[in-house]
């Protein structure tokens, strides 16, 4: 018998802006990529297998409740972090050493969203689910 787990894996982190054209800009910067789908009504980066969804939202305020931070996975967690404050981003929380050294910090995009970034030596990607 062949058991589906529930959950499957992460698919998409998506993120408001009041301004699509001028989060589509910003996220190309950071991700030095362009989108792989891109309409007026959202905008979709393919980052290492996994979607960063952008989508307009008039009431997306500069200033929000963080509502669950994905953390993305990088390199380098304090290069990641500064480079992003370099191009506009704010701190959020600062990068640090949270055991066994995987390192986690958090910046706020020019949009109001909070964006992490993660350094996890133990994480091994496995194979996604169908």
């Amino acid at each position: 018998m062949t058991v589906t787990p529930h959950l499957l894996g992460l698919r998409t982190a998506a993120y408001s802006a009041r301004d699509l054209a001028a989060a589509r800009a910003w996220y190309i910067k950071v991700l030095e990529m362009d989108p792989y789908f891109d309409e007026p009504f959202y905008v979709g980066f393919n980052v290492g297998g996994f979607e960063l969804g952008l989508v307009p939202d008039e009431a997306a305020a500069p200033a929000r409740p963080a509502a669950g931070v994905a953390y993305w996975g990088v390199a380098d967690a304090e290069r990641a972090y500064a480079r992003m404050i370099s191009l506009g981003a704010t701190p959020f929380e600062p990068v640090q050493n949270v055991g066994g050294d995987i390192r986690i910090g958090a910046v706020r995009d020019p949009f109001g969203n909070v964006l992490g970034v993660i350094t996890n030596p133990h994480f091994v990607l496995a194979p996604a689910a169908p």
